[in-house]
């Protein structure tokens, strides 16, 4: 395979990979470092791609396996706010139905647990079929099935106002 037919499957992903990325970790900056840092583990390791596999679901496995290390990190270190966050909200929120709807909808996929959270960004925003998130994020489709439907019955709990019921620690 050519240089350019490489460099055009890699480049073609890119709209993907942003939308996933700010989907996944909510704020812009931080989704455009985790797809420049995906790309540029995939340019470093593009010689261990298949030939033969599907370049949508490596980058996005790159993406996921990235974005897993960072939140495993975070946890360790305290938290950080910016000062700068803060000062660019506006001071009234927008009163738009539809801006609304969106701002739930958002929090709602953010009160979603990681696992589940990447489940129903790669099925409903990417519009990925089950085997292949499940080949992304290295699970059995029957785990990736489960993941889905305990997510999207988070969120309608969520959107409809119903309580969600917190997780319970089993030992």
């Amino acid at each position: 395979m050519a240089d350019d037919e490489l460099k055009r499957l890699v480049t073609d992903q890119i709209p993907h990979l942003r939308r996933y990325a700010r989907a996944l970790v909510g704020e812009r900056d931080r989704a455009d470092d985790l797809v420049q840092d995906s790309l540029e583990r995939a340019w470093s390791r593009l010689g261990l791609w298949r030939r033969d596999g599907n370049m949508r679901a490596w980058l996005f496995t790159i993406m996921h396996n990235l974005n897993a290390n960072a939140v495993r990190q975070a946890k360790r270190r305290p938290r950080h706010d910016p000062i700068d966050e803060t000062l660019i909200m506006p001071s009234t929120p927008p009163n738009q139905e539809q801006r609304l709807e969106l701002n739930a909808l958002s929090a709602a996929i953010a009160g979603l647990p990681v696992d589940q959270r990447a489940v129903v960004l790669l099925v409903g925003l990417e519009q990925m079929r089950y085997d292949e998130v499940a080949e992304i994020l290295d699970l059995p489709l029957g785990t990736v099935m489960s993941r889905l439907h305990r997510a999207r019955e988070r969120l309608r709990r969520a959107l409809s106002g119903e309580a969600v019921p917190a997780l319970r620690r089993v030992k």
